[in-house]
């Protein structure tokens, strides 16, 4: 997918709803920006990095360079277990363990 396509898809996954519609954007910008830091403790193991992408969507990178955009948080586990070539497993005890 090309850059623009990724800036112009929307905010439909369920994890970006928020309910004040008045701090709507600044909540927004804040809870992408938490969920782009937990998920590089997650990723960091397997050498992938998340970036927030315009806040539309997201870019995962791999060590070597290699950058594919994401839509949505869905989208981010299937490519980086695509990009690391690795089944991610949030419950395999060596995985939890990389984390602490």
């Amino acid at each position: 997918m090309c850059g623009l396509c990724g800036a112009l898809g929307g905010e439909s996954h369920w994890s970006t709803n928020i309910e004040d519609p008045e701090q709507a954007h600044f909540a927004r910008r804040r809870a992408r920006a938490y969920r782009v830091t937990l998920i590089n403790r997650v990723l960091s193991p397997r050498r992938i990095t998340i970036e927030d992408f315009q806040a539309a969507s997201f870019v995962l990178a791999t060590a070597t360079g290699k950058r594919e955009i994401v839509q949505d948080l869905g989208g981010v586990w299937l490519q980086a277990e695509r990009m690391g070539g690795h089944e991610l497993d949030p419950l395999d005890p060596a995985f939890l363990a990389s984390l602490q």
